[in-house]
């Protein structure tokens, strides 16, 4: 898959386009699934002032994105983190979530139990000294975290909706097309709050919102945009479910280049 994600930005004076491709069988040949860059033209010569590798920087926005949700959105006294999906984009997304959230205890889920193992020596390396483990059954994982981040690109939902632990926050952050499904309908269903990365994108883009919305399930309506919900809080109680789905959206891209770019300068 080959994406082209153009933005521009009128304030700073500044556009941006990300090529970014998503070759998932790449791992058979020993290289990343996910390669990208962005070009950077300032607006008022039309001069291409910077070109950046943005494998890293989609990896590091999509990471700060979800701590920023779950800060807004989980209950403060979450403990529990379950990582379902262990590639490339979930280590920072783990990361955001552990700078707004005093986990004690991470379970790892994975299709393949040994990029799981790989996963955890990963965050051990990097310094995370909460508790980790890997589940062989993605409903063991489940059923007792407080938090949940899904990283796939499944067709299905990923989890079972009968064993989410009253209170969970769950951030949906892997799947981004029409035909892909991450997150349980039912748990869409009964969720109390919901935050999208961006309306427009998601409503497009999300396979399980769409479906839900198409079943009678899930309005349109419902969710808020996670850009008017900084530095806000919302009301919820201790058995609230709520939802945060991202999918990806240029503008997002084109902040945290420029903002790299003005620090190399």
């Amino acid at each position: 898959m080959m994406l082209y994600m153009p933005s521009v930005d009128v304030e700073s004076l500044y556009s941006s386009i990300k090529i970014i491709s998503i070759y998932p069988n790449n791992k058979d040949k020993n290289m990343p699934a996910t390669q990208a860059v962005s070009v950077i033209t300032e607006l008022e010569s039309g001069q291409n002032v910077a070109t950046l590798e943005a494998s890293y920087l989609t990896i590091l926005r999509t990471g700060a994105m979800t701590g920023l949700a779950t800060d807004i959105q989980s209950r403060k006294d979450a403990k529990v983190l379950g990582v379902i999906g262990t590639g490339g984009m979930a280590f920072e997304q783990a990361l955001g979530v552990l700078e707004v959230r005093d986990i004690e205890r991470i379970v790892l889920f994975n299709r393949t139990e040994e990029k799981a193992h790989a996963f955890k020596e990963r965050l051990e390396t990097f310094g995370v000294t909460a508790e980790i483990e890997v589940a062989n059954d993605v409903n063991a994982l489940t059923k007792v975290s407080d938090i949940i981040n899904t990283a796939t690109n499944s067709t299905k939902a990923v989890f079972d909706h009968e064993y989410v632990k009253s209170g969970a926050h769950i951030n949906g952050l892997g799947t981004y097309m029409p035909h892909m499904r991450e997150i349980n309908e039912e748990s869409i269903k009964v969720a109390r709050h919901v935050i999208f990365d961006d309306m427009d994108a998601v409503i497009v883009e999300a396979g399980e919102f769409i479906h839900a919305v198409e079943t009678g399930d899930f309005s349109w309506e419902k969710p808020v945009a996670l850009k008017d919900m900084i530095d806000k809080e919302i009301d919820r109680s201790d058995t609230d479910i709520t939802i945060f789905k991202s999918v990806g959206t240029a503008y997002y891209d084109m902040s945290v280049a420029i903002g790299a770019y003005q620090k190399l300068k």
